[in-house]
């Protein structure tokens, strides 16, 4: 070690807020956030809210500073003696020199090791199925007999007492007395739970207890406790703790509880409700009462009303008879006139569809047309023989026998008129006809026009 000879020497000299101020430094930017585990003493609680105290083991002690904004999650309240872990970060307070430990995070020592413990057995008996809301069993409307599993001396019984006589003073409570915590505590809330299950007694069963860190509560993180709350064919409830307090318990249970208090409340009907229920069905029973009593009533005065001496419903029978039979005989009455009406429209309707009438009609018809086709006839004969008469004088004065008649004559050869000399041969036969007969010659000399002299 080099040791000091002089005051005059050439290395830096800094002064104690510069040396702080390196320390500060060295330290805080080496150490990050740590965990560490000791004792506290020297524990106090200022009116700020912060916490100061000293973490210590058999050899050495520092000063640790927990403020108000951090103190706050703790879950227990710690004191002196108390065996903790803290998350922290080391500081060092340049001012007075001193180092210490700016907690962030406080848990008991051994709760850490019991979490991760709580969190394997979790995730094992979910796996299982223990969980599952299929295997929840729903809870009585109106249980009258509940046994609770409880430390008789907590205030946990005390809170569910109160709350079932406030509400319904009437349900019949079993105390079954078991430890809560510490050793032997799970064993005896298992052997309570399925004495009180196997009695087929109880409508219900409560199994709770305060408040309490997580080894308070580790009881009802037990493995067996647990199956044993699963097997259970009674509705159990798990009211173990504060709202934020979870166990094992609590996930196997039929329902949780937030706490006793809350139990209590799902398993005892209000009895003001009640009162008020049995009120409005007291009231709507009186109403029905009351409707049926003036409904008989009135068909009491409806009957009386209806009944009558024989003689009066004789006579009003005998008027009804008398009114039907008037009746009948209007109605055959106006039924005969009604056919005669019918008889006679039905008459005439057969007088002007009568087939004689049809045929003089038919026959006049036929006179007519008789006498209009005769006129037709000798009008048409007039006509054709005055027209017959004009062609045969016409005709007359165009035939070859008013020709022959002037001294003419037709040469014909086999019945054909001869139009020409060639058609005729020397020593033909020709037949003339004149206008009295008709005679046969032979052609003997042909001559043509232009031969002649």
């Amino acid at each position: 070690m080099k040791k000091f000879t002089t005051l005059h020497t050439s290395e830096p000299t800094f002064s104690v807020s510069e040396l702080n101020r390196q320390i500060q430094q060295l330290l805080e930017a080496s150490l990050p956030w740590i965990l560490v585990e000791g004792e506290i003493s020297n524990f106090a609680r200022p009116a700020s809210g912060h916490w100061y105290f000293s973490l210590k083991d058999d050899k050495a002690q520092i000063r640790c500073a927990m403020f108000k904004n951090r103190n706050a999650a703790v879950r227990f309240r710690p004191k002196d003696g108390d065996h903790v872990r803290l998350r922290a970060k080391v500081t060092f307070y340049g001012p007075r020199g001193d180092c210490q430990l700016t907690i962030e995070g406080m848990e008991s020592a051994g709760e850490g090791a019991l979490q991760a413990a709580y969190e394997r057995l979790k995730a094992k008996l979910q796996f299982e199925g223990l969980f599952d809301q299929a295997h929840k069993k729903p809870l009585p409307e109106r249980p009258e007999r509940i046994a609770i599993i409880t430390s008789p001396a907590g205030a946990a019984i005390r809170d569910m007492v109160i709350a079932f006589k406030r509400r319904f003073p009437l349900t019949e409570l079993t105390i079954l007395p078991s430890l809560v915590q510490g050793q032997g505590a799970a064993v005896n809330l298992t052997k309570q739970l399925e004495r009180a299950d196997s009695s087929g007694h109880f409508d219900a069963i409560i199994l709770g207890r305060g408040g309490g860190s997580l080894e308070d509560l580790w009881s009802f993180n037990d493995e067996s406790l647990a199956r044993s709350i699963f097997q259970c064919s009674t509705p159990i409830i798990s009211a173990v703790g504060h709202e934020t307090d979870f166990t094992v318990a609590d996930f196997v249970a039929d329902v949780r509880a937030a706490t006793p208090t809350a139990a209590a409340e799902l398993l005892s009907p209000d009895v003001n409700s009640l009162l008020s229920h049995v009120q409005q069905s007291e009231n709507k029973l009186i109403r029905r009462i009351e409707n049926l009593t003036q409904t008989s009533q009135q068909k009491l005065d409806f009957l009386i009303k209806r009944i009558r001496h024989p003689k009066e419903r004789l006579e009003i029978q005998q008027n009804k008879l008398n009114g039907l039979s008037h009746q009948l005989t209007e109605a055959i009455r106006r039924n005969i006139d009604q056919s005669k009406n019918q008889v006679e429209k039905n008459h005439l309707r057969l007088d002007a569809a009568s087939p004689i009438r049809n045929i003089q009609k038919e026959q006049s018809y036929i006179g007519q047309l008789e006498k209009r086709l005769t006129k037709a006839l000798q009008n048409s004969m007039t006509t054709k023989s005055t027209a017959f008469s004009r062609l045969a004088e016409q005709l007359h004065l165009v035939s070859p026998l008013n020709t022959l008649g002037r001294g003419y004559a037709i040469a014909t050869t086999h019945e054909k008129a001869i139009r020409s000399m060639n058609e005729v041969n020397e020593g033909d036969t020709v037949n003339i006809r004149v206008e009295d007969g008709s005679f046969d010659c032979m052609v003997t000399q042909l001559n043509k026009p232009n031969s002649v002299s």
